[in-house]
Protein backbone atom coordinates (compact mmCIF):
# COMPACT_ATOMS: atom_id res chain seq x y z
CA UNK A 1 0.00 0.00 0.00
CA UNK A 2 1.04 3.72 -0.88
CA UNK A 3 -1.20 6.85 -0.25
CA UNK A 4 0.19 10.39 -0.47
CA UNK A 5 -2.98 12.48 2.07
CA UNK A 6 -3.35 15.64 3.06
CA UNK A 7 -1.84 15.77 6.88
CA UNK A 8 -4.60 17.95 8.35
CA UNK A 9 -7.80 14.90 6.63
CA UNK A 10 -5.65 12.05 7.79
CA UNK A 11 -5.47 13.72 11.20
CA UNK A 12 -9.42 14.67 11.12
CA UNK A 13 -10.17 10.99 9.73
CA UNK A 14 -8.19 8.86 12.47
CA UNK A 15 -9.41 10.74 15.15
CA UNK A 16 -12.93 9.87 14.24
CA UNK A 17 -11.73 6.00 13.63
CA UNK A 18 -9.71 6.20 16.72
CA UNK A 19 -12.92 6.11 18.88
CA UNK A 20 -13.77 2.65 18.42
CA UNK A 21 -10.37 1.32 19.15
CA UNK A 22 -10.76 -0.93 21.96
CA UNK A 23 -8.54 -0.10 25.63
CA UNK A 24 -9.47 -3.09 27.40
CA UNK A 25 -9.38 -6.51 25.24
CA UNK A 26 -7.00 -9.46 24.86
CA UNK A 27 -6.96 -9.51 21.33
CA UNK A 28 -4.11 -7.18 20.01
CA UNK A 29 -5.18 -6.45 16.74
CA UNK A 30 -8.14 -4.78 18.15
CA UNK A 31 -5.83 -1.94 19.93
CA UNK A 32 -4.82 -1.24 16.18
CA UNK A 33 -6.27 1.15 13.24
CA UNK A 34 -6.96 -0.26 9.75
CA UNK A 35 -5.66 1.96 6.46
CA UNK A 36 -7.28 0.38 3.66
CA UNK A 37 -6.80 1.63 0.16
CA UNK A 38 -8.55 -0.07 -2.44
CA UNK A 39 -10.53 0.75 -5.99
CA UNK A 40 -12.87 2.35 -3.16
CA UNK A 41 -10.46 4.85 -1.78
CA UNK A 42 -8.83 5.32 1.35
CA UNK A 43 -10.47 4.72 4.13
CA UNK A 44 -9.67 3.94 8.33
CA UNK A 45 -11.64 1.64 10.18
CA UNK A 46 -11.20 0.77 13.81
CA UNK A 47 -13.42 -1.72 16.01
CA UNK A 48 -13.52 -3.49 19.48
CA UNK A 49 -16.07 -6.00 18.63
CA UNK A 50 -19.13 -3.87 20.39
CA UNK A 51 -18.61 -0.76 18.42
CA UNK A 52 -16.92 0.00 14.92
CA UNK A 53 -16.61 3.22 12.89
CA UNK A 54 -15.36 2.81 9.12
CA UNK A 55 -14.60 6.41 7.84
CA UNK A 56 -15.76 7.61 4.26
CA UNK A 57 -13.57 7.84 1.58
CA UNK A 58 -10.74 10.40 2.38
CA UNK A 59 -9.65 12.53 0.03
CA UNK A 60 -5.67 10.76 -0.88
CA UNK A 61 -3.73 9.62 -3.95
CA UNK A 62 -4.06 5.92 -3.85
CA UNK A 63 -0.40 4.63 -5.52
CA UNK A 64 -0.69 0.78 -4.85
CA UNK A 65 -3.70 -0.44 -3.42
CA UNK A 66 -3.24 -2.64 0.28
CA UNK A 67 -4.28 -2.65 3.55
CA UNK A 68 -1.88 -2.48 6.80
CA UNK A 69 -3.09 -2.75 10.51
CA UNK A 70 -1.06 -0.22 13.00
CA UNK A 71 -0.78 0.06 16.47
CA UNK A 72 -3.49 2.85 17.23
CA UNK A 73 -1.90 4.64 19.93
CA UNK A 74 1.78 5.01 18.22
CA UNK A 75 -0.09 5.65 15.09
CA UNK A 76 -2.03 8.64 15.95
CA UNK A 77 1.26 10.49 18.35
CA UNK A 78 2.87 10.20 14.69
CA UNK A 79 -0.11 11.80 13.01
CA UNK A 80 -0.79 14.56 15.31
CA UNK A 81 3.15 15.85 15.67
CA UNK A 82 3.86 15.44 11.27
CA UNK A 83 5.21 18.71 10.43
CA UNK A 84 4.39 18.84 6.99
CA UNK A 85 0.99 19.47 5.01
CA UNK A 86 1.13 16.10 3.21
CA UNK A 87 2.23 12.69 4.60
CA UNK A 88 3.15 9.28 2.57
CA UNK A 89 2.12 6.29 4.22
CA UNK A 90 3.80 2.91 2.35
CA UNK A 91 3.98 -0.53 3.79
CA UNK A 92 5.96 -3.30 2.47
CA UNK A 93 5.52 -7.02 2.11
CA UNK A 94 6.50 -7.87 5.71
CA UNK A 95 3.91 -4.74 6.68
CA UNK A 96 6.77 -2.15 8.10
CA UNK A 97 5.33 0.80 7.46
CA UNK A 98 6.94 4.09 5.95
CA UNK A 99 5.32 7.28 7.20
CA UNK A 100 6.90 10.64 5.86
CA UNK A 101 6.28 14.10 6.01
CA UNK A 102 9.24 16.69 5.09
CA UNK A 103 11.99 14.93 6.27
CA UNK A 104 10.42 13.75 9.18
CA UNK A 105 10.20 9.58 8.90
CA UNK A 106 8.67 6.94 11.37
CA UNK A 107 9.02 3.48 10.35
CA UNK A 108 6.66 0.86 12.51
CA UNK A 109 6.34 -2.46 11.87
CA UNK A 110 2.65 -3.09 11.60
CA UNK A 111 0.17 -6.66 11.10
CA UNK A 112 -1.52 -8.08 8.24
CA UNK A 113 -4.94 -6.10 7.67
CA UNK A 114 -6.59 -9.32 7.15
CA UNK A 115 -6.34 -9.90 10.41
CA UNK A 116 -8.24 -7.50 11.44
CA UNK A 117 -12.23 -7.97 11.58
CA UNK A 118 -14.17 -6.11 9.71
CA UNK A 119 -17.17 -4.43 10.37
CA UNK A 120 -20.46 -6.60 9.92
CA UNK A 121 -22.90 -6.20 7.29
CA UNK A 122 -25.90 -4.47 7.65
CA UNK A 123 -28.72 -4.97 5.44
CA UNK A 124 -30.36 -1.70 4.94
CA UNK A 125 -34.22 -2.64 4.70
CA UNK A 126 -35.50 0.83 6.51
CA UNK A 127 -33.90 4.10 6.20
CA UNK A 128 -34.76 6.25 9.21
CA UNK A 129 -33.55 9.94 8.56
CA UNK A 130 -33.23 12.16 11.83
CA UNK A 131 -31.39 15.60 11.67
CA UNK A 132 -27.81 15.49 13.27
CA UNK A 133 -28.54 18.70 15.50
CA UNK A 134 -31.73 17.36 16.41
CA UNK A 135 -29.73 14.00 17.40
CA UNK A 136 -27.05 15.47 19.28
CA UNK A 137 -29.30 17.64 21.58
CA UNK A 138 -31.38 14.50 21.80
CA UNK A 139 -28.59 12.67 23.17
CA UNK A 140 -27.33 14.97 25.68
CA UNK A 141 -30.61 15.58 27.13
CA UNK A 142 -30.70 12.00 27.89
CA UNK A 143 -27.14 9.81 28.20
CA UNK A 144 -26.53 11.51 31.79
CA UNK A 145 -29.18 9.29 33.09
CA UNK A 146 -27.75 5.75 31.63
CA UNK A 147 -26.89 3.22 34.40
CA UNK A 148 -23.23 2.19 34.74
CA UNK A 149 -24.48 -0.63 36.63
CA UNK A 150 -22.81 -4.05 34.46
CA UNK A 151 -25.61 -6.47 36.07
CA UNK A 152 -28.56 -4.52 34.79
CA UNK A 153 -27.51 -4.94 30.96
CA UNK A 154 -30.43 -3.23 29.16
CA UNK A 155 -30.10 -0.28 31.94
CA UNK A 156 -26.52 0.71 30.97
CA UNK A 157 -28.05 1.65 27.15
CA UNK A 158 -30.86 4.21 26.16
CA UNK A 159 -34.20 2.98 24.50
CA UNK A 160 -34.36 4.13 20.44
CA UNK A 161 -37.85 4.21 19.83
CA UNK A 162 -39.20 5.58 15.96
CA UNK A 163 -42.93 5.06 16.13
CA UNK A 164 -45.79 6.84 14.17
CA UNK A 165 -43.14 9.67 12.91
CA UNK A 166 -41.82 10.22 16.16
CA UNK A 167 -38.46 9.38 17.44
CA UNK A 168 -38.15 8.90 21.32
CA UNK A 169 -34.76 8.12 23.61
CA UNK A 170 -35.59 7.03 27.05
CA UNK A 171 -32.45 6.59 29.71
CA UNK A 172 -33.11 5.49 33.37
CA UNK A 173 -30.79 4.30 36.12
CA UNK A 174 -33.32 3.49 38.87
CA UNK A 175 -33.25 6.85 40.59
CA UNK A 176 -34.05 9.23 37.41
CA UNK A 177 -35.28 8.67 34.58
CA UNK A 178 -35.04 10.91 31.22
CA UNK A 179 -37.18 11.00 28.43
CA UNK A 180 -36.75 13.14 24.77
CA UNK A 181 -39.56 12.71 22.34
CA UNK A 182 -39.55 14.81 18.53
CA UNK A 183 -41.60 14.45 15.79
CA UNK A 184 -39.92 13.18 12.61
CA UNK A 185 -42.40 13.57 10.00
CA UNK A 186 -41.76 10.54 8.39
CA UNK A 187 -43.70 7.54 8.92
CA UNK A 188 -42.41 4.08 8.36
CA UNK A 189 -42.56 0.72 10.25
CA UNK A 190 -41.85 0.51 14.04
CA UNK A 191 -37.94 0.45 15.14
CA UNK A 192 -37.47 -0.21 19.02
CA UNK A 193 -34.11 -0.70 20.19
CA UNK A 194 -32.18 -0.62 23.19
CA UNK A 195 -28.27 0.93 21.97
CA UNK A 196 -25.12 1.29 23.79
CA UNK A 197 -24.53 4.43 26.04
CA UNK A 198 -20.79 4.12 24.32
CA UNK A 199 -22.29 4.18 21.31
CA UNK A 200 -24.07 6.65 21.19
CA UNK A 201 -21.63 8.93 23.49
CA UNK A 202 -19.57 8.32 19.77
CA UNK A 203 -22.15 9.05 17.93
CA UNK A 204 -22.70 12.56 19.66
CA UNK A 205 -19.12 13.37 19.70
CA UNK A 206 -18.80 13.44 15.86
CA UNK A 207 -22.35 14.20 14.99
CA UNK A 208 -22.33 18.18 13.67
CA UNK A 209 -24.28 20.53 15.66
CA UNK A 210 -25.73 22.33 12.42
CA UNK A 211 -29.62 21.84 11.49
CA UNK A 212 -29.08 20.72 7.91
CA UNK A 213 -27.03 17.98 7.90
CA UNK A 214 -28.99 14.62 7.89
CA UNK A 215 -28.35 11.42 9.61
CA UNK A 216 -29.37 7.85 8.08
CA UNK A 217 -30.07 5.00 10.88
CA UNK A 218 -30.49 1.65 9.90
CA UNK A 219 -31.48 -1.58 12.61
CA UNK A 220 -31.52 -5.30 12.59
CA UNK A 221 -32.44 -7.62 15.63
CA UNK A 222 -28.78 -7.58 16.60
CA UNK A 223 -26.98 -3.70 15.11
CA UNK A 224 -27.78 -0.31 14.59
CA UNK A 225 -25.99 1.68 11.88
CA UNK A 226 -25.26 5.00 12.04
CA UNK A 227 -24.32 6.89 8.28
CA UNK A 228 -22.99 10.33 8.97
CA UNK A 229 -21.49 13.11 6.37
CA UNK A 230 -17.56 11.16 7.61
CA UNK A 231 -17.93 7.88 8.47
CA UNK A 232 -20.33 4.93 9.65
CA UNK A 233 -20.93 3.44 12.79
CA UNK A 234 -21.87 0.29 13.61
CA UNK A 235 -22.89 -1.11 17.34
CA UNK A 236 -23.76 -4.36 18.71
CA UNK A 237 -27.26 -3.92 20.33
CA UNK A 238 -27.87 -4.62 24.15
CA UNK A 239 -30.43 -7.58 24.49
CA UNK A 240 -33.32 -7.52 27.17
CA UNK A 241 -36.25 -5.95 27.95
CA UNK A 242 -36.04 -1.91 29.15
CA UNK A 243 -38.05 -0.94 31.84
CA UNK A 244 -41.81 0.21 31.59
CA UNK A 245 -41.84 3.26 32.57
CA UNK A 246 -44.64 5.41 31.35
CA UNK A 247 -46.84 4.10 34.77
CA UNK A 248 -44.34 6.46 36.77
CA UNK A 249 -45.94 9.41 36.01
CA UNK A 250 -49.58 8.24 36.64
CA UNK A 251 -49.52 9.22 40.12
CA UNK A 252 -51.54 12.37 41.05
CA UNK A 253 -49.95 15.69 41.19
CA UNK A 254 -50.77 17.27 44.75
CA UNK A 255 -47.75 20.15 44.19
CA UNK A 256 -47.12 21.54 41.42
CA UNK A 257 -44.30 24.29 41.28
CA UNK A 258 -43.08 27.15 38.82
CA UNK A 259 -39.58 28.74 38.75
CA UNK A 260 -36.64 29.72 36.86
CA UNK A 261 -34.58 27.76 35.75
CA UNK A 262 -31.45 28.88 36.26
CA UNK A 263 -31.95 30.39 39.60
CA UNK A 264 -32.81 26.73 40.63
CA UNK A 265 -29.60 25.70 39.32
CA UNK A 266 -27.54 27.98 41.29
CA UNK A 267 -29.14 27.55 44.66
CA UNK A 268 -29.05 23.66 44.62
CA UNK A 269 -25.38 24.49 43.18
CA UNK A 270 -24.56 26.50 45.89
CA UNK A 271 -26.20 24.38 48.53
CA UNK A 272 -23.51 21.63 48.01
CA UNK A 273 -20.61 23.82 48.80
CA UNK A 274 -20.52 23.24 52.19
CA UNK A 275 -19.67 19.16 52.00
CA UNK A 276 -16.86 17.38 51.58
CA UNK A 277 -18.11 14.28 49.75
CA UNK A 278 -18.78 13.96 46.40
CA UNK A 279 -21.83 15.61 44.77
CA UNK A 280 -23.75 12.12 44.71
CA UNK A 281 -23.46 11.87 48.21
CA UNK A 282 -24.79 15.28 49.71
CA UNK A 283 -28.79 15.79 50.15
CA UNK A 284 -30.76 18.74 49.80
CA UNK A 285 -34.54 19.36 51.28
CA UNK A 286 -36.63 21.30 49.42
CA UNK A 287 -39.08 23.39 51.26
CA UNK A 288 -42.18 24.17 49.19
CA UNK A 289 -44.46 27.08 50.41
CA UNK A 290 -45.48 30.64 50.58
CA UNK A 291 -44.58 31.26 46.81
CA UNK A 292 -40.88 29.88 47.53
CA UNK A 293 -38.84 26.88 47.22
CA UNK A 294 -36.77 26.69 50.71
CA UNK A 295 -33.65 24.88 50.06
CA UNK A 296 -31.64 23.72 52.95
CA UNK A 297 -28.47 21.22 53.52
CA UNK A 298 -26.53 20.45 56.59
CA UNK A 299 -23.11 18.11 55.99
CA UNK A 300 -20.02 17.72 58.60
CA UNK A 301 -18.76 21.18 57.27
CA UNK A 302 -21.95 23.26 58.25
CA UNK A 303 -25.33 24.75 57.09
CA UNK A 304 -27.13 25.98 54.03
CA UNK A 305 -30.22 27.99 53.59
CA UNK A 306 -31.65 29.73 50.44
CA UNK A 307 -34.82 30.74 48.66
CA UNK A 308 -36.23 30.82 44.81
CA UNK A 309 -39.11 32.49 44.15
CA UNK A 310 -41.91 30.15 42.55
CA UNK A 311 -45.75 29.85 42.40
CA UNK A 312 -46.68 27.34 44.06
CA UNK A 313 -50.62 25.34 43.33
CA UNK A 314 -51.46 22.76 46.02
CA UNK A 315 -50.19 21.55 49.38
CA UNK A 316 -47.28 22.61 51.10
CA UNK A 317 -44.56 19.59 50.82
CA UNK A 318 -40.83 19.21 52.24
CA UNK A 319 -38.84 16.43 50.64
CA UNK A 320 -34.90 15.10 49.76
CA UNK A 321 -33.07 14.83 46.95
CA UNK A 322 -29.72 14.08 45.82
CA UNK A 323 -29.40 17.56 44.24
CA UNK A 324 -26.65 15.80 41.39
CA UNK A 325 -30.27 13.90 40.02
CA UNK A 326 -32.10 17.58 39.81
CA UNK A 327 -29.56 19.73 38.49
CA UNK A 328 -28.49 17.26 35.46
CA UNK A 329 -31.76 17.33 34.71
CA UNK A 330 -32.72 21.24 34.99
CA UNK A 331 -29.29 21.71 32.55
CA UNK A 332 -30.63 19.05 30.24
CA UNK A 333 -34.23 21.90 29.81
CA UNK A 334 -33.21 24.67 27.60
CA UNK A 335 -36.54 26.78 28.88
CA UNK A 336 -36.40 29.28 31.05
CA UNK A 337 -38.76 27.96 33.71
CA UNK A 338 -39.82 24.77 34.54
CA UNK A 339 -42.31 23.43 36.05
CA UNK A 340 -41.99 20.08 38.51
CA UNK A 341 -44.89 18.35 39.77
CA UNK A 342 -44.78 15.82 43.30
CA UNK A 343 -47.61 13.85 44.45
CA UNK A 344 -45.94 12.72 47.82
CA UNK A 345 -42.56 13.62 49.73
CA UNK A 346 -42.06 9.72 49.18
CA UNK A 347 -42.95 9.79 45.52
CA UNK A 348 -40.66 10.44 42.43
CA UNK A 349 -41.47 14.19 40.73
CA UNK A 350 -41.82 15.18 37.43
CA UNK A 351 -39.71 17.94 35.87
CA UNK A 352 -40.03 19.66 32.49
CA UNK A 353 -39.82 22.81 30.53
CA UNK A 354 -42.25 25.95 30.88
CA UNK A 355 -42.88 28.64 28.58
CA UNK A 356 -45.85 30.55 27.39
CA UNK A 357 -48.26 28.93 30.22
CA UNK A 358 -47.51 25.55 28.75
CA UNK A 359 -45.75 22.33 29.64
CA UNK A 360 -42.80 21.37 26.77
CA UNK A 361 -43.88 17.62 26.39
CA UNK A 362 -40.79 16.84 24.25
CA UNK A 363 -39.11 16.24 27.50
CA UNK A 364 -39.72 14.79 30.67
CA UNK A 365 -37.14 13.80 33.57
CA UNK A 366 -37.95 12.29 36.70
CA UNK A 367 -35.93 11.98 39.91
CA UNK A 368 -36.69 9.21 42.83
CA UNK A 369 -36.34 11.75 46.32
CA UNK A 370 -34.53 10.29 49.41
CA UNK A 371 -36.76 9.55 52.53
CA UNK A 372 -35.58 12.94 55.09
CA UNK A 373 -35.02 11.93 58.75
CA UNK A 374 -37.14 12.89 61.32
Amino acid sequence: MKIVCKTSLLNEYSNIAFKAVSNRTTLPILECVLLIADDDGFRIVANDLEIGIETNQIEAQIIKNGKVALDAKIYMDIIKRLPGEEVTIETDEKNITLIKSNKTEFKIFGHDGEEFPLLPAIQKETEYTVNAGLLKNMIKQTIFAVSTDEYRAAMTGEQFIIKDGTLKLAAVDGFRLAIREENLLQEKEKIEVIIPAKTLGEVFKILPSDEETEVYVYATEKHVLFELSECRIISRLIEGEFIQYEHFFGNENKTIVIADRGLLINGLERAVLISRVSLKATMVKLKIENEKIEIAAKTETGVFYDEVEAEVDGVDLEIGFNPKYIIDALKAIEKQYVVIQFSTPLSPCVIQGYENGEIDSSGRYLVTPIRLQS
